[in-house]
Formats: C-alpha cells, sequence, structure tokens
C-alpha cells in the first residue's frame, strides 16, 4: 500500500479562499471510498499505487472543473514494498520513539 500526500491550490480565483475547492477534492475522494485524512496544508491518502495516480489527477482537475484557470499541486508519494504500512502504523512507529 502506498501513502501519498497532496495539496491542490487553486490559483487566481476571485477570493482568497479555497476550501469550496479543497471540499470538492475531498468529494472525490468520498466518492472513490478511500483511507484519507485531511490536514491543515494538504490530504494523506493511501491505496494502491495506481489508484492513487487516478485519484491525484481527479483531485487536479477539480478547481478547473470549478473555474479555475490555474492549479498549481505538490505531490509526495511513500510506496513502501518492503512490509505493509499505512497512516496510522507510520505516526505509530514514530511515536513509540519520542523520548520527551
Amino acid at each position: 500500500m502506498a501513502i501519498v500526500e497532496i495539496s491542490v491550490v487553486p490559483i487566481g480565483t476571485e477570493t482568497t479562499g479555497v476550501s469550496a475547492y479543497v471540499a470538492g477534492c475531498i468529494d472525490a475522494l468520498k466518492l472513490a471510498g478511500v483511507a484519507y485524512r485531511l490536514t491543515s496544508m494538504g490530504t494523506e491518502i493511501e491505496g494502491p499505487v495506481d489508484e492513487l495516480f487516478k485519484l491525484m489527477r481527479v483531485m487536479h482537475e477539480k478547481p478547473f472543473d470549478m473555474g479555475c484557470r490555474r492549479v498549481y499541486t505538490v505531490m509526495k508519494l511513500d510506496d513502501r514494498r518492503d512490509k505493509v504500512s499505512d497512516m496510522k502504523s507510520k505516526i505509530r512507529s514514530v511515536e513509540e520513539q519520542v523520548t520527551c
């Protein structure tokens, strides 16, 4: 299973707020039925890597579908194949090692 962090940023909209565009991207994830976690600076998604690439494309296109003329998207992909990993286990691994 792979994990992606994606930030989709609409540029050149009529307002400085982007929550409606982010909500459109989250709607796409909900329809796909994948595990995700919304953060203040992006969204984390986990699943098979081929499915994640398709979803990243859908999320990138969503602001265009909503009238944007320019979209800036940043994606980070962790595709670990030596063992099963998910968002929760990655966080747990770090928390178990915190010493203070």
